[in-house]
């Protein structure tokens, strides 16, 4: 009951931030769309009162027109409009009158789309732009330039040099950030894979040898195996209740707290916690698997870079 009703006041500060949002956006965008709507009528007022300052000098001119047409002397009135004209000159021009300058788009389009980008720029945590470390990465691994693509290479070993930071055996790679405190959440594109492992590890992990991943060596992760299954690397491995193939996975971390949560991160929907009081730096552990010459598990493990 004291869990669940912290809870309750977990949940209702969170939607009470969105809303307080959602409600400041609103603000922030009718005073914008008032501002703009002032603004387009006081021209439009302006180009009115021009209008008709040039429509008063063209009815003065029409009436004086009128009375020349009464005189009988055709020369006399041709010289009256010579004069006339060269009057107006330079006094009439053309009025745009429309309103087609007003900038509706700015207030219609993709309008909840357009208030979800200004969100997320206060929405804490969003997935992290994470990278991998090159200087961790077993020698049988390919990572992009920026290193946010790992894959395994079948063909031959990369002429690496070694260290004691690299994994030798276990086919694995480390991220480059390292986190001692707050909140992260990053997600995982793992799809079309037949094996992977994902998670946390301990900065001053062992990287030699066979390794056992689970918590009491410093590694947090949860693990695809046999083509379908799905295991949270425990001692011994728990089966997770995964209803359809996983195509990313959210990886959220209070370290604070020691909590580390797994989500299927299509529908946000949970898939295991380890609860757990961290005692130092903690890395993001990828592995691919390996890959087999009948072309399974050949796809990348890539982290999913969120752009605004």
């Amino acid at each position: 009951k004291s869990s669940a009703k912290s809870l309750r006041v977990t949940i209702g500060e969170a939607f009470e931030r969105l809303h307080r949002l959602l409600r400041e956006r609103q603000k922030a965008m009718l005073e914008e769309l008032e501002a703009d709507t002032a603004r387009t009528l006081t021209d439009i007022e302006q180009k009115i009162q021009r209008y008709s300052q040039q429509l008063r000098k063209v009815q003065e001119g029409s009436q004086i027109l009128q009375e020349r047409l009464a005189e009988a002397d055709k020369h006399v009135f041709l010289a009256g409009v010579a004069s006339l004209s060269e009057r107006l000159k330079g006094k009439i021009h053309e009025t745009d009158l429309t309103y087609e300058d007003f900038p509706t788009s700015k207030y219609m389009g993709p309008l909840q789309y357009t208030i979800w980008k200004s969100l997320f720029q206060d929405i804490h945590p969003v997935p992290a732009a994470l990278t991998l470390d090159p200087g961790t990465a077993h020698h049988r691994l390919i990572l992009s330039d920026d290193c946010t693509i790992v894959a395994y290479g079948n063909l031959h070993p990369q002429p690496l040099q070694d260290s004691p930071k690299r994994f030798d055996v276990e086919v694995s790679v480390l991220g480059s950030q390292a986190f001692s405190s707050g909140v992260h959440y990053w997600e995982v594109v793992v799809s079309e894979k037949t094996q992977w492992m994902i998670g946390l590890a301990h900065e001053a992990v062992s990287r030699k040898g066979s390794i056992q991943i689970q918590p009491s060596r410093g590694f947090y992760c949860i693990v695809m195996h046999d083509g379908n299954q799905y295991s949270a690397c425990t001692q011994p491995w728990t089966r997770l209740n995964v209803k359809s193939k996983l195509e990313k996975v959210g990886v959220y971390l209070d370290y604070d707290k020691g909590l580390l949560i797994f989500y299927n991160a299509d529908d946000m929907s949970w898939l295991y916690t380890f609860r757990q009081r961290f005692p130092g730096r903690l890395c993001s552990y990828f592995s691919p698997g390996q890959s087999h010459a009948n072309g399974k598990n050949v796809q990348p493990l890539r982290i999913n870079t969120v752009r605004i």
